[in-house]
């Protein structure tokens, strides 16, 4: 469902190039999103604040900084984005600021271009202080078709957002606190 929304998204936004790669974390598991563990559903706002839950996927967003660094490099570009949110989210630690602040430092000891200093390299991470009211304000400034995305972490198999587990809670906490209608739903 994530893949589809990406593609769905890339497309509306009219993106020069979208890529794809084939990395399949269930082949490590140990999470919920990746292995054959339950999902938590119907949690209370407190139960998601303590802990690191079965949904944290182990060193994913390492694992998607690690790609987009290659490719970085080798167009030589020196902003890599990411999507994380240290307010309003489950716990995940590579979703603090502190990973990304680190995973810049490394990014920029761990290539030919940082070594050389030909490009210095920035992770930005533009959602990592906002909450998830804030998240879809901005995107509603923006223009960008929230319609479009995807969130749930048990979705259906026609793809429809469960409206229960933390994600689904976590959204449609955001878009009702901005007054705004989630159509995605």
């Amino acid at each position: 469902m994530e893949l589809q929304a990406a593609r769905r998204i890339a497309h509306d936004l009219q993106a020069k190039e979208h890529r794809t790669l084939k990395v399949d974390l269930r082949t490590f598991g140990h999470s919920a999103l990746t292995d054959k563990i339950e999902v938590p559903k119907d949690r209370a706002a407190a139960e998601m604040t303590q802990g690191i839950p079965v949904t944290y996927v182990p060193a994913r967003n390492t694992i998607f900084l690690s790609f987009a660094l290659a490719y970085a490099e080798v167009v030589k570009a020196g902003d890599i984005f990411i999507g994380v949110n240290a307010l309003d989210y489950s716990g995940y630690p590579d979703c603090r600021p502190e990973f990304i602040e680190a995973f810049e430092r490394l990014a920029n000891l761990a290539t030919k271009a940082g070594v050389e200093g030909t490009v210095k390299l920035k992770i930005h991470a533009p959602l990592l202080h906002m909450g998830k009211s804030q998240i879809v304000l901005k995107a509603a400034e923006l223009g960008v078709n929230l319609g479009l995305t995807h969130s749930c972490y048990d979705p259906d198999p026609d793809g429809r957002a469960c409206g229960r587990c933390d994600s689904c809670v976590l959204r449609h906490k955001g878009f009702e606190e901005a007054r705004i209608v989630d159509l995605a739903r």
